[in-house]
This record gives structure tokens, C-alpha cells and sequence, in this order.
């Protein structure tokens, strides 16, 4: 059985760091009065992190609770892909604490490398991650995903032989397969084509409210109608 992924590490974070105002994510950001009586599926408290003297995270605090949509935005270098790859259980911060009330197993992600098997095609791809994570039924959700991303006639092609929108309908399809509790995807509309991308539009829809969402975009509108919150990173 899987542990529990809780991260807990020494504050060694000066005073004056980033507090990311999360008015709208569970109610316990700036301005709220009231602390939100659910239990949190992350909890991030000056979360931060450094590769040698480069800080690629400044420290940033947040509460996500079931069932929010959280929308990560900020310019290109302030941290976004870095702080989804610790929520996502895929590194470890330098400083401060991170306590997620989940398994790794419950965690889906997408993030800019698609973790495919170019050799392999795409049913072999998720085949492979249906058997990792004993997905129940797993020939049927893998088909049901392929014809979901329009991506059925292509089933039996190796990935390698994909356009780069086709890679990323696959990644999707491995990210969604095992039916995660957590979903962290890192600009996931990336090239998507108008098709594609309406498909993604959709299935965030469905998956709103009832699937914890963390997603980082350049393009918060077009995610606007499931956000419950938003964290801005690289703001002074």
C-alpha cells in the first residue's frame, strides 16, 4: 500500500516571502474570517525552492481543499512548472512545508515532458500505467479515454510517429487514466489545436467540483469559468 504523501520540512524561510491571497480557495486567504472546516488536500506554508544559489520558487503559503480548481499564473521563470512538480510529489522543497492528505497513487499529473514511450504505441503507453496503478477495468477506460481525445484510429501507432497536439491528447489520457483525486497539470492547453483543446475545455468542466484541480496557464480567462482561486506567482 501506498504512504501517505506528507512532505514536512524545516522553516528555514526569512521573513518577507511571498503569501500567495487566496481569498477564493477555501476560504482562508486574505480577508477571510472564517477557516474553511474541511480537511485540506494540500497545504503549502512557505513553500520554496532552490537549485544552488537560484531560487526557482519564492516562499508561497496556499490551502487547497476537494473539489477546488486552483489557477497558477505568473510570467515565464517565476516557478509555476517548479511548484506544480512539489505538489505533485515529483520533487522535494528546499525550505518550508508541504503536507498533502493523499497517496501518490491519487495524484495525476501533466507536466511539459509527456512521459511517453515514443517505441511504444499509445494503447501500449497507457496500458503499461493502467497495470502500475491496477486501474479497474483498465481496456475499457483506456478506450473510452482514446475515442474521448479523438485519438482511436490512432490507437495501435507508436507515439513517436505523433504530431506534438497528438502526443499531448495521449499525455492527457495518461493523466486522467487511474482516475485521480489530485489533478496538477502544467499549461495543459499547450499544442492543442482548436479541437483538442475544446475536448480539454470539456473535460475540466465535468471534472470541476468533484476532482481537486491545480493547473498553471498564461491564459486565466479561458479557465475562469471552473476556477475557485487563483495564485499569482512572482509578485513581490
Amino acid at each position: 500500500m501506498s504512504a501517505p504523501m506528507r512532505h514536512t520540512f524545516p522553516d528555514t524561510v526569512k521573513p518577507g516571502g511571498q503569501t500567495a491571497p487566496l481569498g477564493a480557495v477555501g476560504g482562508t486567504g486574505e480577508g477571510s474570517d472564517e477557516a474553511d472546516p474541511r480537511r485540506a488536500v494540500l497545504e503549502a506554508f512557505s513553500l520554496e525552492k532552490r537549485f544552488g544559489e537560484r531560487r526557482a520558487l519564492d516562499p508561497v503559503s496556499f490551502s487547497v481543499y476537494p473539489g477546488d480548481a486552483l489557477i497558477v499564473i505568473g510570467a515565464n521563470g517565476s516557478g509555476k512548472t517548479t511548484l506544480l512538480r512539489l505538489l505533485a510529489g515529483l520533487a522535494a522543497p528546499t525550505a518550508g512545508r508541504l503536507t498533502a492528505a493523499l497517496v501518490r497513487a491519487q495524484v495525476g499529473y501533466l507536466g511539459h515532458e509527456s512521459l511517453l514511450y515514443r517505441e511504444l504505441t499509445a494503447t501500449e503507453n497507457l496500458d503499461l500505467l493502467g497495470q502500475l496503478y491496477r486501474v479497474p477495468e483498465r481496456h475499457k477506460r483506456i478506450t473510452s479515454l482514446l475515442e474521448r481525445y479523438g485519438l482511436s484510429r490512432v490507437r495501435d501507432e507508436r507515439v513517436g510517429s505523433f504530431s506534438r497536439g497528438m502526443v499531448q491528447r495521449v499525455a492527457l489520457c495518461r493523466a486522467l487514466l487511474h482516475e485521480p483525486s489530485l489533478l496538477v497539470l502544467d499549461e495543459p492547453h499547450t499544442a492543442l489545436d482548436d479541437e483538442g483543446a475544446a475536448m480539454l475545455d470539456a473535460e475540466l468542466h465535468e471534472l470541476a467540483g468533484r476532482v481537486t484541480l491545480v493547473v498553471a496557464t498564461h491564459d486565466p480567462e479561458r479557465l475562469a469559468p471552473v476556477a475557485s482561486g487563483e495564485l499569482r506567482l512572482g509578485v513581490a
